[in-house]
């Protein structure tokens, strides 16, 4: 049903951050006739991943640090106990965000119906967790009942686990990807749409409409991912949430605290010492 290895990477030789999977562990990967092939990884904070591909979908669970997966699509935040749901032959390449720990489970796209068809970060579920944890420790058994009941236990949980809001789509429109790009590098929360605008040689109306075709988002939303994007990996290291949220524009903290508890479901210290748990 499954197998599982612990996947070596090699750095690359003139950058000592970055680092690559080696040929034998894509070639494992592309070459298993098992429904989904597990492995443990272990990075450094800073490590990078350059662009690369697989014939396989990648759920890529989080457990200590934080990642961020860059596509030609846009950028993906995953802090710890969530996991990425990137589909099968997505170019993508990965950042590590302090001391990572994270477990991958490589899945064939027709092992399953309804798993995602789009990259999207999910929250892990405790049954998830589990699972993953356990497919890792199968590594080099033989496929016996059990080993199949857990894999299979895994790949119909993946339908069920709960969406975040931590996805960042670039629009693909050149001065609108420029103006998200700028926005990015120094995130704030006071935009005003009517400057977008006017910097993109829009009307309000065309800008709002062109930007929610291009990113599935109103500008507004996207300011807001932007902004916990950028927060996450500073509140993480332990920054005071006072420093984040004036630094990102906020007029107070409770205005930053109402919008990260409106994105994530907790205020900013509950999340963490939730995350904290389950390390």
């Amino acid at each position: 049903m499954s197998s599982s290895t612990p996947f070596p990477f090699r750095r690359r030789q003139g950058d000592e951050n970055l680092v690559a999977l080696s040929a034998e562990t894509m070639d494992a990967v592309e070459t298993s006739e098992a429904p989904v092939v597990a492995a443990g990884h272990i990075y450094a904070d800073g490590d990078r991943v350059a662009e690369h591909s697989h014939g396989r979908a990648q759920l890529l669970c989080v457990f200590g640090g934080a990642v961020t997966v860059s596509t030609r699509e846009g950028s993906w935040m995953v802090p710890p106990d969530h996991a990425l749901w990137i589909p099968a032959f997505m170019p993508h390449g990965t950042d590590m965000i302090g001391d990572v720990r994270m477990s991958s489970a490589y899945v064939r796209p027709e092992a399953v119906s309804g798993l995602p068809a789009r990259l999207v970060v999910t929250g892990l579920t405790s049954l998830m967790r589990s699972l993953i944890a356990e497919a890792v420790l199968l590594s080099g058994e033989d496929p016996g009942p059990r080993a199949r009941h857990i894999f299979g236990a895994l790949l119909h949980e993946i339908p069920h686990l709960p969406e975040r809001p931590l996805g960042l789509p670039f629009p693909t429109h050149g001065r609108l990807a420029a103006l998200c790009r700028d926005f990015v590098s120094d995130p704030s929360a006071h935009t005003d749409i009517d400057d977008w605008a006017a910097a993109a040689g829009m009307s309000r109306r065309t800008f709002t409409r062109a930007f929610r075709q291009e990113t599935g988002l109103s500008l507004s939303t996207w300011r807001q991912q932007a902004c916990l994007l950028a927060a996450l990996p500073r509140l993480g290291a332990g920054e005071a949430v006072t420093t984040v949220a004036l630094d990102l524009g906020y007029d107070s903290v409770p205005a930053f605290t109402h919008m990260f508890r409106r994105m994530l479901g907790q205020p900013p210290r509950s999340y963490f010492r939730g995350q904290q748990a389950v390390a």
